[in-house]
């Protein structure tokens, strides 16, 4: 077909909750928007992520908007923390509350973005052979939106069924009375497993790595408590937008080591009864002090084997690494559930998967047949969903050339990157993004973008880029922050390797969410430190 060419002031990729609040700041600031969404429907992750057990694990009353104060007075959440259904509700109502819709072209994959040096624009490229033009190119689509299908031997060989749990089909899956497998045990198979496990005949779950998790103790939100939250609506966004993971949850101040033993248990065993991330957040030195993080990795462990009645089927449920270093967890009834007769563990790294036959899974022990498949395998994280996408900057170089695949991922905040003029990223990688409450980090992202383009039309500017020094200033303090951690020490989908063969890097920022908006502020104060701007050869209007 022949190409249609649409030119915007910018082009947003996706509508989740960056894209739909990045498409509402720059049409009220007077911009021509237009946001492209793979799927049919706003929700980014919670349209595509409909499995059984999808759970937010951020407190409702915090994982939302506080751009607008009507907004969070008008919504009222049901529960502590809500399941995907209320969430996918909750951005439909922002959607039609703004009137967003119009300005989204849904079933529309944006496939790659060459940046035209002679024109000042970019040039967008979409699944149906149209091309768009916009002077920005702003990307929106998460952190964990490019699923990891692992190339298992014989998967399409399959004669049952086989479900992803981040491509959810959109009808009820019955899985009454019938043999299932899992592949597993990240959040996505820590919420999914209880659930399943009450419906079918025989649940295995296939486990590499076992899982630190915590009770959700989740419960319905009294009238008041909800009352009292919307009242204090300024104090509860300032403390969000002020702390360190973007929750108004006090930094603690003691080490796990200062205190008896006694009184350690105490903490961590009010902070288990309590439900929630409260572990993580007891001591101020867990994820940085292998010693005080032992004491709450083995407090975990001493509840496990507490809930799960077969000593053996306990044992494979115990997680060795450095707790919190991957990502902390929290569920319903998850290490109840191998009480149950109907449910089964295969350790996969005593007895690794051979291959997918046509009845079920075969491992080096034994074949299990199964009539459906699970894979709970995750995603390509940080770089994932922007590698997808071929984006080419200045001279035609592609961002997966620039990042070396992974090996090399440099960025200036998280934001921008060098060779890529008026191309910004919403929660890119080494910012906060996934170790914060990500509407939090989604909403001063995208104020952020939003001044900036609004100072660069005052300004009269044409283009603003990243410096190579300041990005590589950037990326040096952001790895010598996250070596000074735990963190670095663990494998996970955090350094990417869930991915064989991705390079391992650690890519999110770890100085805090109020600590980070702070640097932003100072440098769009200093008239956008670390950038160069180039005036336009129009007249301002």
């Amino acid at each position: 077909m022949a190409n249609k060419l649409n030119n915007f002031d910018a082009v947003v990729v996706g509508a989740g909750f960056s894209g739909l609040y990045m498409l509402y700041r720059l049409r009220e600031a007077g911009f021509s928007t237009r946001v492209f969404e793979a799927g049919e429907g706003v929700g980014g992750t919670w349209y595509w992520n409909r499995y059984p057990g999808a759970r937010c694990d951020s407190e409702s009353i915090y994982y939302n908007y506080t751009f607008s104060e009507e907004l969070y007075k008008e919504w009222t959440w049901s529960s502590r923390y809500p399941e995907q259904p209320e969430i996918l509700k909750y951005l439909n109502f922002v959607a039609d509350k703004f009137k967003l819709r119009p300005d989204i072209q849904f079933k529309t994959r944006i496939t790659g973005a060459q940046y035209d040096e002679d024109q000042n624009n970019w040039q967008i490229q979409l699944d149906d052979g149209t091309t768009v033009t916009a002077k920005y190119f702003i990307t929106g689509v998460g952190c964990l939106s490019a699923a990891n299908l692992p190339n298992f031997k014989g998967l399409e060989n399959f004669k049952g069924e086989r479900y992803h749990t981040g491509h959810w089909p959109h009808e009820k899956v019955d899985f009454t009375g019938k043999r299932v497998g899992i592949i597993g045990t990240g959040s996505s198979g820590v919420q999914a497993i209880p659930v399943i496990a009450e419906e079918a005949g025989h649940l295995t779950v296939f486990q590499r790595t076992p899982q630190y998790s915590a009770p959700a103790r989740n419960h319905p939100y009294a009238p008041e408590y909800i009352r009292q939250s919307k009242e204090n609506f300024n104090e509860i966004k300032k403390q969000m937008r002020e702390s360190q993971g973007g929750q108004p949850v006090p930094i603690p101040t003691k080490s796990a080591l200062e205190v008896s033993k006694e009184e350690r248990e105490r903490v961590y065993n009010d902070a288990w009864e309590n439900g929630g991330l409260g572990i993580f957040s007891s001591y101020y030195d867990i994820t940085i002090n292998e010693a005080a993080n032992e004491t709450a990795a083995e407090f975990i462990r001493s509840k496990i084997c507490e809930i799960v009645k077969k000593p053996e089927m306990a044992q494979k449920l115990l997680p060795s690494y450095y707790y919190g270093t991957k990502r902390p967890i929290i569920d319903t009834n998850y290490y109840e559930t191998f009480n149950r007769d109907n449910v089964s563990l295969v350790d996969v790294k005593s007895s690794p998967i051979v291959e997918i036959t046509q009845k079920g899974i075969k491992t080096t022990e034994a074949e299990y047949e199964l009539d459906a498949i699970v894979l709970a395998t995750g995603f390509d994280g940080m770089t994932g969903p922007l590698l997808k996408m071929d984006i080419r900057g200045k001279d035609g170089v592609s961002l997966k050339e620039k990042w070396m695949g992974g090996a090399q991922t440099r960025t200036y905040l998280g934001v921008a990157k060098a060779g890529f003029p008026n191309f910004f990223m919403i929660t890119g990688p080494e910012s906060p993004s996934v170790l914060s409450n990500m509407p939090v980090s989604i909403e001063q992202h995208v104020e952020w973008i939003g001044d900036c383009i609004e100072y660069l039309r005052e300004n009269g500017m044409e283009t603003i880029e990243a410096n190579v020094d300041a990005e590589e200033a950037w990326s040096q303090h952001c790895r010598e922050v996250a070596e000074a951690t735990l963190f670095t020490k663990t494998d996970s989908w955090y350094t990417g390797a869930n991915i064989p063969g991705k390079p391992r890097r650690f890519l999110i920022y770890l100085g805090g969410v109020g600590a980070y908006r702070q640097k932003c502020d100072e440098i769009a104060e200093k008239g956008y430190e670390g950038f160069t701007m180039k005036p336009s050869k129009k007249p301002v209007p």
